[in-house]
């Protein structure tokens, strides 16, 4: 196998996209951002788009065209790694002279190989969702939570966002202790604390409610910092029960000592989150060698390494997340 393989790999997000093009050796080549790349979430046409741009930032950067790369290798959430479903991206990578391999991968094993190259561990996300997989072999084994806003993602930043709006609800309502979340929640709603209200309720409590039931439910999630704040017993609280049932999804699917890759704000952060979750493990925390990373694309890329023939190394990993560290 010569230097003069090109393999791309993709971290296509529900928001963002980012595109890693590296050599056999694991030299970073080209590193661009594109726009959502999620079929679910943007649809087949948008989410292409969003695939196609970062891809072309990425080549532009090292001077490479389509047709000179291999393997491309998209992980993202959501989309089958058993194939039949492709052609929404193939199409548009063989227009523009693409003739090599196109293969998937979940979001969270491109996680894991970000901050991993052993065979076996563990990856827990806890960004707008969470979920946390055990891998074995290379590939995920087993998978814990990751189960949606409604049914799932405890400890998440959903999680968190909700019980933030909650906790304001009740404080305005009576019905809970004081927060310093309170006013926060008004500021980033854009809205006053006027007492004043109709049918017997504070104005301020009235406004929130009509505001929040206006947006999608997943927007919640954009709430969660305002439940990192020092000094008050309600955000602690919230705070620590996130820890816990983070670290109770990963009890769900450990079983030996490894690698724990951290992914998403919520857990990646020291403060009460962390600190709960490791206390919630006990013991089997210290089986574990926790590694944070900012997302999937130097994993993506190690991946698409991977099904381009390069075994997977410590050595490559750190070659490859060095060259994306100087490129982003």
């Amino acid at each position: 196998m010569g230097h003069e393989m090109r393999m791309l790999g993709l971290d296509a997000g529900g928001t963002s996209t980012r595109a890693v093009l590296a050599d056999a050796r694991g030299q970073c080549l080209g590193y661009g951002v594109g726009g959502r790349g999620n079929p679910i979430s943007a649809g087949r046409d948008g989410a292409a788009d969003g695939v196609m741009q970062a891809i072309g930032v990425a080549l532009d950067a090292a001077g490479c065209a389509l047709s000179e790369v291999s393997v491309v290798t998209a992980a993202m959430a959501g989309h089958s790694v058993s194939g039949g479903d492709e052609e929404w991206l193939l199409e548009r990578l063989r227009a523009e002279g693409f003739t090599g391999r196109l293969t998937f991968e979940a979001d969270l094993l491109a996680t894991y190989c970000s901050g991993a190259a052993e065979e076996f561990g563990y990856a827990i996300v806890s960004g707008t969702g969470a979920c946390v997989i055990r891998v074995g072999g290379g590939v995920i084994e087993k998978a814990g939570d990751g189960l949606g806003w409604l049914l799932g993602d405890r400890g998440s930043g959903f999680w968190i966002g909700r019980r933030v709006a909650r906790a304001v609800v009740q404080d305005l309502d009576g019905t809970g202790p004081f927060t310093a979340m309170t006013p926060g929640l008004l500021d980033h709603l854009g809205l006053g604390a006027e007492s004043a209200g109709g049918a017997g309720r504070p104005r301020a409590l009235e406004q929130i409610v009509r505001a929040l039931y206006a947006r999608p439910p997943v927007e919640l999630a954009n709430l969660a910092p305002l439940a990192f704040i020092d000094g008050d017993p309600v955000a602690a609280r919230i705070q620590r029960r996130a820890g816990e049932h983070l670290a109770d999804t990963l009890l769900s699917v450990l079983t030996l000592p490894g690698p724990l890759v951290i992914g998403g704000g919520v857990l990646s952060r020291e403060g009460l989150v962390r600190d709960s979750f490791l206390r919630r493990l006990g013991d089997d925390a210290q089986g574990l060698e926790l590694r944070s990373v900012p997302d999937g694309a130097v994993g993506a890329a190690l991946l698409a390494l991977r099904a381009g023939g390069v075994p997977p190394s410590a050595e490559l990993l750190a070659t490859l997340a060095d060259g994306v560290r100087r490129l982003r």
